[in-house]
């Protein structure tokens, strides 16, 4: 926890100077050690290429191990890559089950996406009654592309 918490120290500059090499450095190290919060934002930095080259099949290898430790922001990152094939073979149905994981935690991306998916049939069978569940779910969060949807 000492490492990630110095990590995001780094990430933000609170209290050190703003470094995006030292904060993957101690992300890189805890969660190397198993933990999610930083494996999951080691993720993220190898997505956006932020303090390291981008590479979206590191991206997606740490959200994977931050989404079975049950981390809902890598879980519907991990769905991302699925749907967009992006560090993984595409696939609407894996893409699917993981916005369902992080979606049943009430990740409001997550819910969207997967109303996108029951609304366009990908990855699910077709169906505009989980499409608008699953859009309800994440407008009654304020996400807006689920309020424009589910209207």
């Amino acid at each position: 926890t000492a490492q990630f918490n110095l990590g995001l120290r780094f990430d933000s500059g609170q209290g050190v100077t703003q470094d995006d090499a030292e904060a993957v450095k101690w992300y890189s190290k805890a969660a190397e050690q198993g933990h999610a919060k930083a494996q999951f934002k080691l993720g993220v930095r190898y997505a956006n290429g932020q303090g390291v080259t981008q590479d979206y099949i590191k991206a997606a290898k740490w959200y994977r191990k931050a989404a079975e430790q049950g981390n809902a922001k890598a879980q519907c990152n991990l769905g991302v890559m699925y749907a967009n094939g992006r560090g993984v073979t595409q696939d609407d149905a894996e893409a699917a089950k993981w916005y369902r994981k992080a979606a049943e935690q009430g990740d409001s991306m997550a819910q969207f996406n997967l109303g996108l998916m029951y609304y366009n049939g990908r990855g699910v069978p077709q169906d505009n009654t989980e499409a608008a569940k699953w859009y309800r779910k994440a407008a009654e969060q304020g996400y807006a592309n689920a309020q424009f949807n589910l209207g």
